[in-house]
Formats: structure tokens, C-alpha cells, sequence
């Protein structure tokens, strides 16, 4: 896979970003759109939720009267999908769509006069910048680049375009010794030599060329260093990279670091770029965490960004700091406010910074005055909101819950009242029948109480007795908010007739920042002791079938289930682990991302005087193989460079082994997720048929 295309596919798979067609000359390729359905049956499948749209990547036009915004769709046959084009006003009329193409557009961005939309397609092959009226007349490329590009933004004066594109390493197998051109070895000889899910053979680099409002000439790479990337990898995108109003500087997000360094940091920066001078400024020098994603206010004067605090902690706090770019002074803007902040957009005045945050498993919209540093929650409600934006009078924002994809919103940000724009899935959702999804704070074994999501089958009858399901969540810090996911979708379950138990156990943040850190070093400890009583709480109920419970879970979540597995004491009659992690002194060696691993384990299993490592390793699910009895499902893919398929391949094997029912599910072309239609199909029929056999 190639790296430009990860982020891309990470969203696609949590419906965060999209795809869609409609009818196109009769010659013309088949396309792949939204599927008229008329379903046999009120509860979700996995086919149902294959054919639903995903609305993706959203933005205000100059003016804030419309929204230009990307909706996927997959076709299950063709084991792929597509992404068109939609325009809407901000009061929800005239629902557009603007591209009717097999081959799909994306990035889309308006151009700052208003009378263009710049986009990306590969429609003659490689990934290219094309343009088009904003009722999708007049199509033209405007870029022609050998080897395409990835993401791209106009500058405000529209003199100039920036892009990013890989850059080929140099020093591969093949530049050493050319005549063995077609020698698929590789020699290596420093650290990050492979990356999530690819080999690194590229690096992303920022592009600055000329525009003339037909083509784009004279590209410069501003980072002169090969092995330097912008956005970072697995996960960043063009929000990394910001133009000041006046088109005269680039600021970008970079960990200027490469090998094991790299491997070892989570220390990036935030870096300006003249355009005229061509020089290169640290903004945020010694600041030692990540910084990332810097936004300009609109007259020019600050700059917003998300900062950490501690070189090491992918997870630390995530902080506001504003720059004064006059006099470069910082300003810690939510030292007082224990959640962490995303998605930050200036109020029109530059007064407010608006932006979004988790607190008890929810995500919703704040803001937050500039200068006084007062901070006002404007939403409330059951659902999680990932991306806020200005539009004039009102915010626009990205909501989605447990019973819903992702939709456009509208808030009055004075009364907080919120309006859906988008229904791109209601003709499904009208036929579909969800289950109840249910609050509950329950006491933990050291005197503190957990949020514990509980969702309801369908018809949920209490007179009966069903069996249920203990969700052990990934990351490990990452939220049980209120997500819809195309893969762990609790109302998939919860339609399969299981009470779904989804815990939000230590080490997860919306509880402040103690709760969240809790967990580093400490796996295999309290967050188990957590799910054992979220479990133990919900079997106490007259409707939960208690000798028919189950525990699945995927990365950290794997680990948690093989935890379990060895020391559950005969709770639970099924285990399904995806992803995790088995062996942590393998997984030590195995993983790329070593600053994680030293971070949350403690350091490396040979260092005999670290505590907190010993205890990590000691507490490593392999060593309780032994106690085994329970039947499990493994699954695993090769191209997860992450927690290599060797771990669900010897906690597979020793299952089998010691005579315990068991499954391999084994992808050769998937990463951490599942991504192909097909593929996710099949994962979910041999999840139910797995829990089904031994639970029902």
C-alpha cells in the first residue's frame, strides 16, 4: 500500500472521510453510488452497513453561504468504492451533487475567489489537481506531475498552490548497486526501515508552485532534508499545514528526525516558511511533545495549534497554545481545563477559537475567549462531534453516535441549538430498528465509578435472558465516545441479540488526565480489574444470560482478551482478539514506533532494574497461556507492521496446541484495520458465527 493513500483508508474505514456516483453515458464505467434498498428485515447487516454513504471531508465556501463536502460509497461485488462531490447551502438547501466519476475526487477545496473548486483525481492515472465550476461544469487538470501529488491548498491571494508529494529515497538496494535492477532485497541499517503498513521507500515532502488560475509551474521543495516528512505519518493530513492570510508564509507541522531518533521521538514542531526569503523557522523550539495542526487567525496576527507537553507521550494532553506572530509570544490557553482539545477554527473577529473535546465519552463543541481564556461548552447531547467549522452565522459540524453515521450540523453557537443539513442515509436508517444505548457509572475495585456504555438488542424483551458481549477497547487511550464504526459497530452486535458492554476503563482521556495515564505502565492491571467489574455488574442482571458471556477486542483490545483469556476465572465462554498483542517481549522487537512502546511498557524487557518494565512484561498474556479454556478467535493481516501477524499467529497456535476450540482469520492484504468491502463482510460473518456457536 502506498503511504499517501493511509490516511485516506483509516477514515474510510471509520467514516470519517467518502464516496458516491450516480448514472453516466451507458458506455462509461460502472459507477458506485447509493443503493436503493429494500431491506427484508429491521435489523442492521453486514451488507446493510457496506452500502451506506460515508460523509467525508467538509468546507465553507469564501463567502460561508455553502458547503462543499465528499460522500463514499462501496460497491460490495466489485470489492471497492468512490468518492464524489456535494455542494449544500449552510441552511440545508439545494443538495447538489456536482461529479458523477468512477474514479473519484478528493481533497476538495474552494478557491478563494469563490468561482473555482480545486479537487484531486486520478482520472488519467496518476493523482492529479484538476478544477471545476461550483456546479461541476468546465472540468480541467491543471497539474501535471510525474508522480502525482497528495493533498494540496490554495494560498489566500491565489498567486500560488501548495502540495504535498512523495520524494523517493535515494540510497534504495537498487541506487547502490544498479546492475541488479530487478533485486527485491532490501538492506537496512537504522530504525523506521517499515511504518504502520508500508516499507519506507518515500517520504512526503511540501511543494510550493506558481498559479496562474490554468496550471501550476515551478514547484520548489521547501524541506531540503530527504528523510524529513510533512504531514506526518500514519495519520496527518493537510490540517498540518497553514497559510497566513497574506500568502506569505507557510507554516507546517515536522518531526525533523529520521531512524531510530525518529523512532524514539514524538518531538515535532511547528515550522515557518518565507516565501520570499526562503528561510526556515523553528516556532515552537523546546517545546519537547508533539505540535501540530496550525491555524491562522484570519487577520493574520495569531496562530492557534494542539500541543504536547512530554517528548514520548503520543497520548499526553492534548493543550491550545496561541502565538502572537508579531512579538512570538506563547500563550497556554487551556492550562486550567483537564480535556484535551481538536479540530480549531478563529472566530471571524480572531476573539474565539472554537474546537472540539471528549469529556465522559462525548465529544462536543467549546470555545474559547482569546484573551480572557473563558471557556463555554455550546453543544450537549448524546453523540461526538469531529470537526467544527465557521460558516457566517452559525458552526458546522461533523456528528455522528452509536445509532448514526456521520451527518452535517448546523449550531447556533448563542443557544446551542443544532439542526441536521444531510440525511445521506435516512431511505436505510428509516427501515432500520436500533437497539436502546444506555448510560451506566459503575464502581470500580479501588472506590472510583466508570462510564459504561450498555446497548440493547432491538425489541429488547427484560423478560429474557441474553447473552453479552464485553468490548475491550484499542489505542489503549483512545475513547469509547459515542463512534459509529463500519467494523466494531455495536448496534451490528446489539442486532445479533447481545447485550454489548462497552467500558470506559483506565487509561482512556474525557476523564481528566490521571484517569487516561493511568494504564501506562500498568498493563494487565487496573484497566482489567475495570472491565472485570463493568462485566460482573452487567451479569448481575435479570436479562443477562451470565454463563453465556464473551470478550472481544482489537490492538490493545486484542491484548486485553488474550489477558483475559488466562485469568478470567471461567467468566467467559468465548473470546474473539483481533490485532493484539501476545507477547510483549516480541512485540518490543517487532514494533516500529518505539517511543509508544517505552512509553506505556516502560522500556525494553532486558533492562532487569526498571520496575515498571519488569511488571510489564511479567503481566504479558503469553505467560498466562497455560490457564486457557476458553474457545478463541484470532485474527490477524500481514501488512500490520504495527503488531505483526506473528502474534496472532502463536496465540493461535497455542491454543490449538493445548486442545482449545479455535479460529485464524488471517487477511494478506489488510493493515490494523479491515478495509476491503469484501474482507469486512467476511470479518463480521465469522465474528457472528464464532460468538453464535459458542454463546447462543
Amino acid at each position: 500500500m502506498k503511504k499517501k493513500s493511509i490516511l485516506f483508508l483509516i477514515l474510510l474505514a471509520l467514516g470519517l472521510v467518502s464516496c458516491n456516483p450516480t448514472k453516466q453515458k451507458e458506455d462509461a464505467p460502472e459507477l458506485i453510488g447509493p443503493k436503493e434498498l429494500t431491506l427484508t428485515s429491521n435489523r442492521m447487516t453486514p451488507e446493510v452497513l457496506w452500502s451506506m454513504g460515508r460523509i467525508g471531508e467538509v468546507v465553507v465556501s469564501p463567502d460561508g453561504q455553502t458547503l462543499l463536502f465528499a460522500i463514499s460509497y462501496y460497491d460490495i461485488p466489485q470489492n471497492k468504492g468512490n468518492t464524489e462531490l456535494y455542494t449544500m447551502k449552510t441552511d440545508g438547501a439545494e443538495f447538489t451533487r456536482i461529479t458523477h466519476t468512477p474514479g473519484g475526487e478528493y481533497n476538495p477545496r474552494w478557491r478563494p475567489d469563490g468561482k473555482k473548486i480545486g479537487f484531486l483525481s486520478a482520472e488519467n492515472g496518476s493523482m492529479q489537481l484538476w478544477e471545476m465550476n461550483p456546479d461541476g461544469s468546465n472540468r480541467k487538470q491543471i497539474s501535471n506531475l510525474e508522480n502525482g501529488l497528495n493533498g494540496f491548498s490554495y494560498a489566500p491571494d491565489q498567486s500560488k498552490v501548495l502540495y504535498i508529494a512523495d520524494v523517493k529515497l535515494k540510497t534504495t538496494t537498487q541506487d547502490i548497486y544498479p546492475d541488479l535492477p530487478k533485486t527485491s532485497g532490501r538492506i537496512n541499517n537504522d530504525l523506521m526501515y517499515r511504518h504502520w503498513d508500508h516499507w519506507v521507500d518515500t517520504f512526503s515532502h511540501i511543494f510550493v508552485a506558481d498559479y496562474n488560475g490554468k496550471e501550476i509551474t515551478n514547484p520548489v521543495d521547501i524541506m531540503p532534508e530527504e528523510q524529513w516528512e510533512t504531514p506526518m505519518q500514519p495519520f496527518g493530513g493537510m490540517e498540518q499545514i497553514s497559510w497566513s492570510p497574506d500568502s506569505k508564509q507557510i507554516v507546517y507541522t515536522c518531526r525533523k528526525k529520521t531512524g531510530l531518533k525518529y523512532s524514539l521521538s514524538t518531538n515535532s514542531d511547528l515550522y515557518q516558511y518565507d516565501l520570499e526569503t526562503s528561510k526556515t523557522t523553528n516556532l515552537t523550539s523546546g517545546m519537547m511533545g508533539y505540535d501540530m495542526n496550525p491555524v491562522f487567525s484570519s487577520d493574520g496576527r495569531y496562530l492557534a495549534w494542539e500541543s504536547m507537553e512530554r517528548n514520548g507521550n503520543e497520548s499526553d494532553k492534548a493543550r491550545l497554545f496561541v502565538m502572537d506572530m508579531d512579538t512570538k509570544e506563547k500563550l497556554y490557553l487551556t492550562e486550567n481545563f483537564d480535556q484535551n482539545v481538536h479540530s480549531l477554527a478563529w472566530s471571524k473577529d480572531a476573539t474565539k477559537i472554537y474546537f472540539t473535546s471528549n469529556w465522559h465519552a462525548l465529544d462536543q463543541v467549546y470555545s474559547i475567549n482569546r484573551e480572557k481564556g473563558n471557556i463555554l461548552k455550546i453543544t450537549e447531547g448524546t453523540h461526538s462531534y469531529n470537526n467544527i467549522m465557521v460558516a457566517n452565522d452559525k458552526l458546522i459540524g461533523a456528528r455522528m453516535s452509536m445509532s448514526s453515521p456521520v451527518e452535517l450540523v448546523a449550531i447556533n453557537e448563542n443557544s446551542g441549538e443544532q439542526w441536521q443539513l444531510t440525511a445521506v442515509n435516512k431511505p436505510l436508517l428509516d427501515q432500520l430498528k436500533m437497539g436502546k444505548v444506555e448510560e451506566r457509572w459503575i464502581p470500580t475495585t479501588d472506590g472510583k465509578e466508570m462510564l459504561t456504555w450498555v446497548i440493547y438488542p432491538p425489541d429488547f424483551d427484560p423478560n429474557k435472558k441474553y447473552p453479552a458481549l464485553l468490548y475491550c477497547q484499542g489505542g489503549p487511550q483512545s475513547t469509547v465516545s459515542q463512534f459509529w464504526s463500519y467494523r466494531w459497530n455495536f448496534q451490528m452486535m446489539a442486532a445479533n441479540d447481545y447485550i454489548i458492554v462497552a467500558p470506559n476503563r483506565r487509561g482512556l482521556p474525557g476523564f481528566g488526565q490521571e484517569w487516561l495515564e493511568q494504564i501506562s505502565g500498568d498493563y494487565g492491571g487496573q484497566n482489567m480489574k475495570d472491565y472485570l467489574s463493568a462485566i460482573d455488574a452487567l451479569a448481575k442482571e435479570p436479562f443477562v444470560d451470565e454463563t453465556r458471556l464473551g470478550a472481544v477486542g482489537a490492538s490493545y483490545g486484542g491484548f486485553s482478551v488474550y489477558w483475559l483469556a488466562g485469568n478470567h476465572n471461567e467468566r467467559f465462554k468465548a473470546f474473539i482478539a483481533h490485532d493484539g498483542m501476545f507477547n510483549l517481549e516480541a512485540q518490543y522487537l517487532e514494533t516500529e514506533e518505539m517511543w509508544f512502546a517505552n512509553w506505556d511498557l516502560g522500556g525494553p524487557f532486558w533492562d532487569k532494574n526498571n520496575k515498571v518494565a519488569q511488571w510489564s512484561y511479567e503481566n504479558s498474556p503469553h505467560r498466562f497461556v497455560q490457564n486457557w479454556d476458553t474457545p478463541i478467535l484470532v485474527v490477524h493481516s500481514e501488512l500490520d507492521y504495527r503488531i505483526v501477524a506473528s502474534q496472532g499467529m502463536s496465540a493461535f497456535n497455542a491454543a490449538v496446541l493445548q486442545g482449545i476450540p479455535a479460529e485464524y482469520l488471517y487477511f494478506p492484504d489488510e493493515n490494523h484495520w479491515v478495509l476491503k468491502p469484501q474482507n469486512g463482510i467476511l470479518w463480521q460473518r465469522t465474528f457472528f458465527k464464532w460468538v453464535d456457536r459458542w454463546l447462543k
